[in-house]
């Protein structure tokens, strides 16, 4: 599998594991069943209740809406994951280590009509295949990449952070942190990530940000990991 390195605001190099074509095609098949199976829910419902043929409105907006914003939507709340990406383990990630905003997802959601819309899906196949780092249109405007959240071989849910042997400190403020609080961060970070619980890894980071004082537009995740690799240099050099 293909690897895309992100270089962050803070000059910090992220590596990941870029989502194959494979993948993404099975969880726009998953999204899409889920989605038929609502439509067929809605229609059975309504013809249960006997509002089908009186209001074929009613039917139209409950199976439409959903199919045209589900994807902006789950993108908003899941972090970046379509139901079909979560059960595939991907999802979607911005180019300089930042948390996506609305309005990558908007653009990414507005440009699904070129990248899936014509040529069933074939675009998109094309794009993602060419450019090697898991983007469709939507996500080369947006500047995004969808990614794999897997464990690696060798490595934890997704790569740490990655400098050269002139390391420079990012947060020298992470000094102040003691051994047992980074051992926490550490087994915090590792827990948050296998279980996809995002929450907790904002409230890590929100912790650690209390804590040491730090303000930073990176990531959750790569601001711990930053922290973290910080850390072990600054103890190195103090050993």
């Amino acid at each position: 599998m293909s690897t895309i390195r992100i270089q962050t605001t803070q000059n910090v190099t992220l590596e990941y594991e870029v989502a194959s074509v494979g993948e993404r095609i099975v969880a726009a098949i998953i999204d899409d069943l889920i989605l038929f199976g609502w439509a067929v829910a809605c229609m059975v419902l309504l013809s249960a209740v006997g509002v089908d043929e009186g209001m074929p409105a009613l039917g139209v907006l409950l199976v439409g809406i959903p199919f045209i914003f589900y994807h902006l939507a789950c993108e908003i709340l899941f972090n970046g994951q379509s139901l079909g990406k979560k059960a595939r383990d991907i999802k979607v990630i911005r180019l300089d280590g930042t948390r996506p905003r609305v309005g990558d997802y908007l653009l990414r959601w507005v440009l699904r009509i070129v990248d899936t819309g014509f040529f069933g899906g074939l675009v998109a196949v094309v794009v993602i295949a060419s450019n090697g780092k898991g983007q469709r249109v939507g996500d080369l405007a947006a500047g995004t990449a969808v990614v794999s959240t897997r464990p690696r071989q060798g490595g934890g849910a997704l790569a740490p952070a990655m400098t050269d042997a002139n390391y420079v400190v990012v947060f020298p403020q992470a000094a102040q942190l003691a051994d047992h609080d980074v051992a926490t961060i550490r087994q915090l970070l590792a827990k948050s990530l296998e279980h996809e619980n995002y929450l907790l890894l904002n409230e890590v980071a929100n912790k650690v940000k209390g804590l040491t004082g730090i303000q930073t537009d990176l990531g959750d995740e790569a601001f711990l990991r930053t922290i973290l690799r910080d850390h072990a240099h600054l103890a190195a050099m103090n050993g």
